[in-house]
């Protein structure tokens, strides 16, 4: 072994004197190399943002979102278009206004769909309503149609207080009516003008009996034109939205809104989180990874060569990347960050040996090839044992980790070969200064404490350890991506909205089925599941029970009459003065008063009592000699009038055509909907919705375990994100399985020692212990972006475990000179510039960028303990045992 050191201590100190003495040769032809790496990066290097292409396709989930994905194209990414406003007609027509403004741009947007617009479910939309609801329907309608007569006849606030008058006077004679709703409709109405806001009366809610909400949705389905080739592959068709929406009036201050989610919607916030989050931290990394070099070295020139190295061998690395893959994902793009924070720590290691070594007799050639035959073996140990483990990665069928650990672990060599090869050439212009180490009294007290408790340290892991082993199996994974992206984003907070309806919740699970025969049996086995909503296909198209509905059809139709209205009837703003308008309200205020003394607790007298405060409120407006800016008593009543009537010739227009609907069978239902439920290769998709709001974790888990008993060849979204989070942590567990027993044989191989070898290990596996009680403990989750920081932290804990007992046994260092040599001072300086740099990502937007800034926080700390403070002990105690048996 002797003299497998002594070859391999030559052998490096030979390649740092080389490198040194040959120094501008060296550096010309790394810079022409790596120049040249760039241009090739810069012309080949692409970049894929769709997740979907991370997984294998062999994956059984994988494979069965493929064939859905085949069989109904439309339904791959899409964005969500939410139109909010504060009456469904007011909804129902910014919708219809936008979907043909997308229809008519098919070069941007192929497929748009608003189905509720469909003119066949706008003719049709009644037979979907069940014999109860149309019941109901058709007394509200028998009520309303004397007043909707009288309106169409004379559309203005006169008219309108009349009617409402005469209402109230027929329930002072004892008549049931159900004005509940049309009392509390108006009296909102009346109380938001009073505010200068505008809420219509929604005369569609009215006449089906419905109370009045505050906001209606429409949602719209838009397949946009995406370019894989930029980063952000959706900007354009998304800016185009947003752009024409401006120009509708769409705006977050104006009544219709427009609200833009959907998965690609998400994925493009998430990226552009991502990255903003990043460049934020990025900016404070570096100006902390500065002052931490600064005060460990003290010196611009040291600063300067690190950063050249670390710059070279990441130039280096994406030029390997390019060559060997092609392409980077959003897992792969990880590879600099990883590099970053572990190739640092080789040129630390360096840098500091040779300050350490270096005196003020001794020439910097000298040291430099001292240094070199001292570091390069025990650098090129860590190099290997790091590479190993993320090669370990490579036979995962998660894609994305794959090609991670195939870039990152070449990038593990590649910055071995250039910190022995380019830090000694640079010598020779930026040589380290000479310094003379002294520790104060003070700090050489705090160094040994650990070392005078040693019965205390021991104690104090066993517990640790204990209570790590009881906490480990509540570790959780997080399958949730909404919880990665920016909170406070539109499209996250708009999809969270949603997913709180589960009846209509936008995720849920598609199944396909190849025989219409076999809709029916599937439809009701999943409908016994309490986690399932509902469950639709192509046989709800065709609903149950026509002819009595046609029946109740006919019958509004006959209630309702020819009613018409004018089209100039909305014109005419003087067919009445200030003074009759005032007086007509007055008097419904009077008989609204009448009715409450006489009938306080009338089933209407609430709702009455509210729109006579409402009337209150306005006639004392209207008396005002003044009104607020400017506006004229004309004017208000004008709003007024317009509040409460220009909905209503568009909902009648709306409820005659769905009253001249028939009955209809499957053959009647038009292309742009069955298109929708057949696949083009002929198979049919089942949509089954939860009963709960699977944003929850586990309720997810429930829901998509439930649905797979019965069907496994399930898909969608909780699919995907259960069965993906599920494959990631297989693919993580079989790495790190494979990393773990490649990092073992390494070392015993390279160190010739079990006892060395077990000695690296305790550290590494302890502060994984710690971890993952600390998260558990912290109530941190793993997640899909979180998870890239173990393979950091696991090459960190191998490198700074292995220099620690390499120094250890090749200098017989015992615990107290330990700790005081330029390896402790190289792990603890390493370990905090990597803290430092990605310790700051906690403040990044991107929820699961600021996970793995909180992971690796915790596991550099935790490291930092136990290779600084618990090893040196276990180093010691092995050393005493050597002596005893001498």
């Amino acid at each position: 072994m002797s003299n497998s050191l002594n070859f391999s201590y030559r052998f490096f100190a030979r390649w740092a004197d080389i490198s040194y003495h040959y120094a501008i040769w060296i550096i010309l032809f790394i810079l022409v190399t790596v120049t040249l790496g760039s241009l090739y990066v810069v012309n080949n290097l692409g970049v894929h943002t769709d997740t979907t292409d991370m997984l294998s396709e062999d994956v059984p989930f994988r494979a069965n979102h493929i064939r859905y994905r085949q069989s109904f194209p439309q339904y791959e990414d899409t964005l969500l278009l939410v139109l909010d406003a504060p009456t469904p007609e007011q909804a129902h027509l910014a919708a219809k206004r936008f979907t043909r403004y997308l229809q008519n741009d098919v070069t941007q947007f192929p497929n748009t769909y608003y189905l509720t617009g469909e003119p066949f479910f706008e003719q049709n939309g009644l037979f979907y309503k069940d014999l109860n609801e149309l019941s109901r329907i058709t007394d509200y309608l028998a009520a309303a149609q004397p007043l909707v007569a009288r309106l169409a006849e004379n559309p203005t606030l006169v008219t309108f207080s009349s009617v409402l008058r005469d209402a109230v006077e027929e329930l002072r004679k004892g008549r049931q009516l159900e004005l509940e709703p049309v009392f509390n409709g108006v009296s909102a109405t009346l109380d938001a003008r009073l505010v200068d806001k505008s809420r219509a009366l929604s005369w569609q809610a009215l006449l089906g009996g419905e109370a009045q909400k505050d906001t209606y949705q429409e949602l719209i389905i838009v397949q946009p034109k995406l370019d894989y080739s930029q980063i952000f592959a959706a900007e354009r068709p998304i800016e185009a939205i947003r752009a024409s929406a401006q120009g509708m009036g769409f705006t977050p201050d104006a009544i219709e809104k427009l609200r833009i989610t959907g998965e690609v919607a998400l994925a493009h916030d998430e990226l552009n989180s991502a990255m903003h989050g990043a460049q934020d931290a990025g900016l404070l990394a570096l100006v902390l990874v500065v002052v931490v070099l600064l005060i460990a070295f003290r010196s611009a020139g040291a600063i300067f060569t690190i950063i050249v190295s670390l710059l070279l061998g990441l130039l280096l690395t994406a030029a390997f990347a390019t060559v060997a893959v092609g392409h980077l994902n959003l897992i792969s793009i990880a590879f600099a960050v990883l590099y970053i924070g572990l190739g640092v720590d080789f040129a630390v290691h360096f840098l500091l040996r040779l300050e350490e070594i270096r005196k003020p007799e001794q020439t910097v050639s000298e040291a430099v090839y001292k240094t070199g035959g001292d570091m390069g073996p025990s650098l090129l140990i860590c190099a290997l044992t790091t590479a190993i483990g993320f090669y370990a990665f490579m036979p995962t069928t998660y894609r994305g980790v794959a090609e991670l650990g195939l870039i990152s672990g070449t990038g593990m060599l590649i910055s071995f070969l250039i910190t022995v090869t380019m830090i000694p050439a640079l010598q020779r212009f930026f040589p380290i200064r000479i310094k003379i180490i002294s520790l104060s009294q003070p700090i050489n007290k705090i160094l040994d404490l650990p070392r005078r408790s040693r019965k205390l340290v021991y104690s104090v892991t066993i517990i640790a350890i204990l209570a790590s082993i009881l906490a480990l199996p509540h570790i959780k994974f997080d399958y949730n991506l909404l919880n990665l992206n920016n909170p406070h984003a539109e499209s996250v907070q708009t999809f969270q909205e949603l997913l709180e309806d589960a009846e209509d919740s936008p995720w849920h699970i598609n199944i396909l089925v190849n025989d219409s025969r076999e809709i029916e049996q599937m439809a009701r086995q999943l409908k016994d599941l309490p986690e399932v909503k509902r469950v639709i296909s192509i046989l709800d198209l065709v609903p149950e029970e026509q002819e009595e509905k046609s029946l109740l059809i006919e019958e509004m139709a006959m209630i309702l009459g020819p009613i018409s209205f004018s089209p100039t009837a909305f014109l005419i703003s003087n067919q009445y003065t200030v003074a009759e308008q005032r007086m007509a309200l007055d008097q419904l205020r009077t008989t609204l008063s009448q009715f409450i003394a006489e009938q306080p607790e009338h089933a209407n007298a609430a709702s009455a009592r509210a729109l006579q405060a409402s009337l209150t409120d306005l006639l004392a407006k209207l008396d005002k000699p003044l009104l607020e800016n400017g506006e004229t008593r004309e004017q208000l009543l004008l709003e007024v009038n317009n509040d409460l009537l220009s909905l209503l010739p568009g909902a009648i227009k709306r409820l005659q055509l769905a009253l001249a609907a028939q009955p209809f069978a499957q053959s009647a239902l038009p292309t742009s909907v069955t298109e929708l439920w057949q696949g083009n290769d002929g198979v049919y998709r089942i949509a089954v919705y939860p009963s709960e709001n699977i944003n929850d974790n586990d309720a997810l888990r429930r829901f998509v375990r439930a649905v797979q008993q019965i069907t496994p060849n399930a898909t969608g979204v909780p699919v995907i994100s259960l069965e993906a989070g599920e494959a990631v942590v297989d693919a993580f567990i079989h790495a790190f399985s494979l990393a773990l027993i490649g990092v073992i044989l390494t070392i015993w191989i390279m160190l010739r020692s079990a006892t060395s070898t077990l000695l690296v290990l305790i550290p590494l596996l302890l502060a994984a212990l710690f971890t993952g009680a600390s998260a558990v403990v912290l109530g941190l989750p793993f997640n899909f972006a979180n998870i890239i920081a173990l393979p950091l932290l696991l090459g960190i804990g191998i490198d700074s475990s292995l220099h620690m007992v390499y120094r250890s046994r090749n200098t017989g260092a015992g615990y107290e000179n330990l700790l005081h040599t330029s390896t402790a001072r190289a792990i603890f300086y390493s370990a905090l510039t990597t803290l430092a740099g990605f310790g700051s990502l906690i403040f990044s937007i991107h929820q699961g960028t600021s996970s793995m800034g909180q992971l690796l926080t915790i596991g550099l700390l935790l490291t930092l303990v136990c290779v600084l403070v618990i090893l040196p002990i276990l180093l010691e105690s092995e050393s005493d045992k050597k002596e005893i048996a001498a």
